[in-house]
């Protein structure tokens, strides 16, 4: 029995907030139905109350519907009214209310014979019971109900809110799924293309290919370290690209001129995993591989507002007039990306460079990497100049 009781004082304590928004909303109907037994009984009664027995009589009866209505919540969840068995539940909920109402009677005339002191009373137990049933026995089976009808209404709201959160769950997890998709696609299509080209590099400049082999190595193996992240700070898509112009230039050579100015206050802001590389490569693509001559590469990183501006151009020739211009995988799979990470908070936009050439920009929200954005604000003048003059983010120079 002291293992029980504990065991019920350590569940309560636990549960000391619902505990107390329950004994404090029948409190607050008692009261209610206190003020106006008082008030009535001043203007309109046939005897005159006094604040202590209005409380005290009002309290009694709406304490003894809170432990009562314990039960009935009980059988509301256990036997909820359904269209299927509406008949079997209507009769099941009849007998508890009767039963109910019942118990009522009895425990609100026992406590009755405690009150009787306080309020100056001489009723029996039986009279009390005599007059509740029937005074009381209608507005006892509608109180039934209605207790019946708030524990339906609470728990349809609680599987409503379930359904909701388990709904942006599978959407969360669907996003997930076709992000994963997604990036799973672009992998091996820039895989692809630099095979192609090792492939070609083989019979013509063997010692030119085993260097590719390995920096494409390198590359893979700092791929598959961040396969699991949908975003990364935009200093580690740099480092990524940087690694990634290095086997173009082992291909192209002179020919490929890549140009980077970075803000330095951008370098935390989070971008989409692998979101550069693609852009880049289709910036080479039509900037170099339809030139004979040499091609040139912008890459332009800037905070306005609230957003984080990326601008991708090349120098190539463009579209002729008339012309659509039709995006590639990798532009196509970035834009569904965007899409699923940033739905309407995004924009891409490829359009045709007045001095020549294609250019991409890009418009995401700024939201910086945790843990690096206090570090980014606090950057001296002087670090954000050698940030601007290092290898990764130099003012225009070739890469």
């Amino acid at each position: 029995m002291r293992k029980l009781g504990a065991k019920l004082w350590a569940r309560l304590r636990q549960n000391w907030m619902p505990w107390s928004l329950f004994v404090g909303f029948w409190t607050v109907i008692g009261l209610s139905f206190a003020s106006q037994f008082y008030l009535s009984s001043r203007l309109f009664g046939y005897y005159t109350v006094t604040w202590k027995q209005a409380i005290s009589v009002t309290l009694g009866d709406w304490y003894v519907w809170a432990v009562l209505s314990l039960p009935i919540i009980a059988v509301a969840r256990r036997f909820p009214l359904h269209r299927r068995h509406w008949f079997q539940v209507a009769v099941i909920h009849l007998t508890c209310s009767l039963l109910v109402c019942l118990a009522y009677v009895l425990i609100r005339a026992a406590v009755g014979q405690l009150q009787n002191p306080m309020l100056g009373t001489t009723t029996t137990f039986w009279g009390t019971v005599e007059q509740l049933l029937l005074k009381n026995s209608l507005l006892n089976l509608l109180i039934y109900w209605i207790i019946v009808s708030v524990s339906h209404a609470f728990e349809y709201y609680r599987k409503f809110r379930d359904r909701e959160v388990e709904t942006a769950d599978l959407e969360r997890r669907l996003a997930e799924a076709r992000l994963m998709a997604l990036q799973m696609q672009l992998n091996p299509h820039f895989l692809f293309n630099t095979l192609h080209t090792i492939a070609a590099l083989i019979h013509k400049d063997p010692d030119q290919a085993e260097e590719m082999i390995a920096r494409l190595s390198e590359l893979l193996r700092t791929a598959l370290e961040n396969t699991d992240a949908n975003e990364v700070p935009l200093q580690m898509e740099l480092d990524f690209l940087r690694r990634y112009l290095e086997i173009e230039q082992t291909r192209f050579g002179d020919r490929l001129r890549v140009h980077l100015d970075v803000a330095p206050e951008t370098l935390n802001a989070l971008v989409p995993n692998l979101l550069l590389q693609p852009l880049v490569e289709n910036a080479i693509r039509h900037g170099l591989e339809k030139n004979a001559g040499a091609g040139e590469v912008r890459l332009r990183a800037w905070r306005h507002g609230r957003w984080l501006r990326i601008e991708v151009a090349d120098n190539g020739r463009g579209i002729t007039a008339g012309q659509r211009i039709r995006p590639g995988v990798g532009l196509a799979n970035t834009r569904a990306r965007l899409r699923h990470l940033y739905g309407s908070q995004q924009r891409l936009r490829l359009r045709q460079r007045t001095e020549g050439g294609l250019s991409v920009d890009l418009m995401l929200p700024f939201r910086p990497a945790e843990g690096t954005a206090a570090s980014a604000a606090e950057t001296s003048p002087a670090d954000a100049a050698r940030s601007r003059s290092s290898p990764a983010l130099s003012s225009p120079q070739p890469v």
